[in-house]
């Protein structure tokens, strides 16, 4: 039998269309690998084995039929901030650790309509605040890469399991580079897609302007498929864009001849560490191997993207957040008095990092520092956006680092939340102007992995797709696999 840490989407796709493995037994061998490498890397709060087994029974169904999909069959682990009926969904909070939503979120809802099979939830910073996913509430998760290490975050379990191949592709949400930055510190593909693009409807929110559902896979391909299937408009989220779904696939060619792509120099900031640059410098070279055109490009207002996000992810936090005061679901503190039982819920329910943006944003929408704060944070993201509408009349795409560092050691930045905001740094630009953006491994620097970023223009996936299949076929990183 062929042995599952060599299976991407299509390759695995492939073998079960030619009955050379079935579901049951491609979700055996994923279950077996959980159970083998869990206790190293944390990478899932809750695993699913029963039900995975039926889906995988029902796949198999599907397959005999003549009915399979490219997902059919496939283990996928899904972050768990998305809802999933009878399934706990916990954030990773003790304010929802035993809630079990009655409902499906609609990625989830497309992902059971294509026969995907559920192994677990991923482990994940507390309602996706974080960028290391040791603000889980329940336990920190390990790199594959160096166990000492953060994977990044929030969506930091949805990369582990990909990249320590717990599940053949995942799901996880990106608010400042909660997809990206794991997937560059794990090197796996990770894809925040257009605002808009992914509905949000069973996504519980963090900051509901900023959040994005998209994709965690081995590679571009992978990528490409999962995209086909949860991409489209949902009328039940009120941000989701009508706009037509294109076959992602027809995309990944590998000729980007001609292509003008820019190279943002505010993203190449003071204290990038040096092996990155040089490892950023080397893709550069190759992307003009391949007959792109590289120039340097401004987007004077990034250094201002940093204080804009912490006012306006907070301010939105601190307002969906309110729904949890222990009264109609999650966790409840019974106190003598009303205000007891509130106060005491929501500061025994919410871990320190949560309560931090709660203040921050409750602070920034108080009377007297509205409009000073969030007003002029607005303001510039809308210049912000401005200048990306203005930089993508001249360029194809934006070729950037994912983060200035790689991996960090757990615990090294806990109790400096500046330098951990920091982290975020050249992630943070794109989810204040909604633009798509996949980040793709690049190389290593002492054996931790580096991301290169892909930024494209709205509704641009199919570009930065195709260069960013350009660049994997001509290197081969997505190849390299993380041993435990």
């Amino acid at each position: 039998m062929v042995s599952s840490k060599e299976f991407t989407i299509h390759e695995a796709h492939r073998l079960l269309k030619e009955k050379k493995i079935s579901s049951v037994e491609l979700t055996r061998q994923y279950l077996e690998r959980i159970g083998k490498v869990e206790p190293k890397v944390k990478a899932f709060v809750t695993v699913t084995e029963e039900a995975a087994l039926e889906q995988a029974r029902k796949a198999d169904a599907a397959i005999a039929e003549g009915k399979a999909g490219p997902l059919t069959g496939i283990p996928v682990a899904i972050k768990d901030v998305m809802c999933t009926r009878g399934v706990r969904t916990t954030c990773s909070s003790k304010m929802l650790e035993n809630f079990v939503p009655p409902y499906n979120a609609a990625v989830v809802e497309k992902l059971n309509n294509a026969g995907a099979v559920m192994v677990g939830k991923a482990n994940m910073d507390e309602f996706a605040m974080g960028s290391s996913t040791e603000n889980s509430a329940f336990f920190t998760t390990h790199n594959p890469w160096d166990l000492e290490r953060v994977p990044g975050g929030s969506s930091g379990g949805s990369a582990v399991a990909v990249a320590a191949q717990e599940a053949v592709c995942a799901l996880g949400s990106d608010t400042g580079g909660s997809i990206r930055q794991p997937a560059g510190f794990c090197s796996v593909v990770g894809m925040k897609p257009t605002y808009g693009r992914v509905s949000r409807y069973g996504l519980i929110a963090f900051a509901s302007s900023l959040d994005q559902i998209g994709p965690l896979t081995q590679d571009v391909t992978d990528c490409a498929l999962l995209m086909n299937v949860i991409s489209g408009h949902d009328k039940r989220d009120s941000t989701s864009v009508p706009e037509p779904v294109p076959d992602y696939t027809k995309s990944l060619k590998t000729d980007i001849k001609g292509m003008r792509l820019g190279i943002p120099k505010e993203y190449y900031v003071e204290g990038m560490q040096p092996g990155v640059a040089e490892v950023m410098k080397t893709a550069i070279k190759q992307l003009e191997a391949l007959g792109a055109r590289l120039e340097e490009v401004s987007l004077p207002h990034t250094p201002y993207a940093l204080a804009v996000y912490y006012i306006i992810a907070p301010s939105e936090a601190s307002a969906n957040l309110a729904r949890y005061d222990g009264v109609k679901y999650g966790y409840s503190y019974k106190g003598d008095t009303m205000w007891e039982s509130m106060e005491k819920t929501r500061g025994n329910g919410f871990g320190p990092e949560v309560k931090r943006r709660i203040m921050l944003g409750t602070y920034a929408l108080s009377a007297g520092f509205y409009d000073a704060w969030y007003i002029k944070a607005q303001k510039v993201r809308a210049l912000i956006r401005h200048e990306f509408d203005e930089v993508f009349k001249k360029y194809d795409a934006l070729v950037t680092p994912t983060s200035p560092t790689v991996p960090f050691k757990i615990g090294e930045k806990k109790d400096d939340p500046l330098a951990m905001y920091l982290s975020d740094v050249c992630t943070l630009p794109i989810n204040i102007a909604g633009v798509p953006r996949i980040s793709i491994p690049t190389g290593f620097v002492d054996g931790l992995p580096v991301g290169m970023q892909i930024i494209g223009k709205n509704f641009g996936e199919e570009t930065i797709l195709k260069v960013a299949y350009a660049y994997e076929q001509a290197t081969g990183w997505h190849k390299k696999r993380a041993e435990l």
